[in-house]
């Protein structure tokens, strides 16, 4: 019977929480990918420091810190402006900063435009498993929150009918 209990606290728990699947990032990780970017800065060839960006902000999309994420997801917009711009970009390449960018937008809470961008991932590589989760996390919480949006408004209805009902019951 615990045993049961303790798994239906649980799995309230996860409802609430979501069960994150994506790793998350460390502050000192951030900062040694930042010294990266500067040292590839001074001289190393356009190659390089393209690929120094794309651990930076891979490792920005995944910190526990917004503002961190914040500034993953505006270096990710301009990596995919740029990518769309250019004729010779790869299509791994933009799938990869896609992925990236949903991956951002996730953390940041706006999973509407994380599931906009992994669709775009599907399209260039449709059983890419890794932006396959990433939908389904997006959907699920979707999902959550409209239930747990129903869940307020019907309270919230609850509480007006109570008081109503209460208005009423004492000018009788």
């Amino acid at each position: 019977m615990a045993a049961n209990v303790g798994k239906f606290f649980e799995s309230v728990g996860n409802f609430f929480s979501g069960g994150d699947q994506i790793p998350w990032c460390d502050r000192d990780v951030i900062a040694g990918c930042e010294r990266e970017v500067s040292d590839a800065q001074k001289g190393s060839s356009d190659e390089f420091f393209k690929e120094c960006i794309m651990r930076l902000s891979w490792a920005l999309v995944h910190s526990r810190q917004p503002e961190d994420v914040q500034r993953g997801i505006a270096m990710l917009e301009a990596s995919v402006a740029d990518a769309n711009a250019n004729a010779n970009a790869s299509p791994l390449q933009l799938r990869e900063k896609l992925y990236l960018l949903a991956v951002g937008y996730h953390r940041g809470g706006d999973h509407s435009r994380s599931r906009e961008l992994v669709e775009q991932c599907l399209m260039i590589a449709p059983d890419w498993r890794q932006a396959l989760t990433l939908k389904k996390m997006n959907e699920d919480k979707i999902k959550r929150d409209g239930a747990i949006g129903i869940g307020i408004a019907a309270t919230a209805v609850g509480l007006i009918a109570g008081g109503i009902a209460a208005a009423v019951a004492r000018k009788k």
